[in-house]
């Protein structure tokens, strides 16, 4: 049985002391661990003050980014390694502000998810299209692309340890959400693609997130989908009420 997901993602926002108290608040209102697994991904800067907070909770901690490379001369980056040794469990690769805003290839992402795998974290790898190809029809072909340059050389063993998420990213941050049969769609199609193009035999494990304006409103019903198993959430995380209302909808 698939074990949902429910994570959110800060992106730049949230000082350290912002970042522990709503750490302290999440804690305090999930103190044992519920039918989701919670994950909060804080700023790098935040890491270590967090995982202070939640090293004794069933809340896990992800980063929102990494290198591939384990040490080296690369100015400003953050290696598996470091992210490990803050207190992260997980980490997010791929999203599409990653993609679109600092250029990152699939065959970039591609050594991120190898080098998050080796050091024993969750990869949260994220795909989506843009409004553009989903109007000329191209949704399914930009995200086996997607798929087959991500997941290139990923053992079926491994492929357990990596969580899907897809995110449309005409929805990421407009207050636009994918139907939940456009969600659907896509979810049982990745689930497929997976299957049969990379020949993943656990593919019917393999948990698979939904991202894109995520809120208490819509959450319910993206839920229900029977290949939708979590969300990854933006905007709706950043306030703790609609996230704590997220987790416990996600949870019935």
């Amino acid at each position: 049985m698939i074990r949902p997901i429910i994570a959110a993602n800060w992106k730049m926002h949230k000082t350290i002391p912002e970042a522990v108290s709503f750490a302290k608040q999440l804690k305090e209102e999930f103190p044992e661990p519920g039918n989701v697994d919670i994950v909060i991904a804080p700023p790098f800067t935040a890491l270590s003050s967090v995982m202070e907070v939640l090293k004794d909770s069933p809340i896990h901690i992800s980063a929102q980014n990494m290198h591939w490379g384990e040490k080296g001369a690369c100015t400003g980056e953050i290696s598996a390694t470091m992210l490990v040794d803050a207190g992260c469990g997980f980490v997010i690769i791929g999203h599409s502000e990653r993609r679109t805003l600092f250029g990152e290839t699939g065959g970039m992402l591609n050594k991120k998810i190898h080098a998050a795998l080796k050091s024993g974290l969750t990869p949260i790898f994220c795909m989506g299209e843009t409004l553009e190809e989903r109007e000329s029809g191209a949704t399914f072909r930009i995200i086996r692309k997607q798929i087959k340059e991500g997941l290139n050389n990923i053992t079926s063993d491994d492929i357990r340890r990596v969580a899907l998420a897809y995110e449309p990213i005409w929805a990421i941050g407009t207050g636009k959400t994918a139907t939940p049969l456009q969600a659907q769609e896509a979810h049982r199609f990745i689930r497929e693609t997976i299957a049969t193009d990379l020949e993943y035999a656990h593919a019917s494990e393999t948990v698979i997130i939904y991202g894109g304006s995520v809120n208490p409103e819509n959450t319910g019903s993206l839920m229900d989908q029977p290949d939708i198993n979590g969300a990854l959430v933006g905007g709706a995380s950043l306030d703790f009420g609609p996230f704590a209302d997220i987790i416990k909808i996600s949870e019935r």
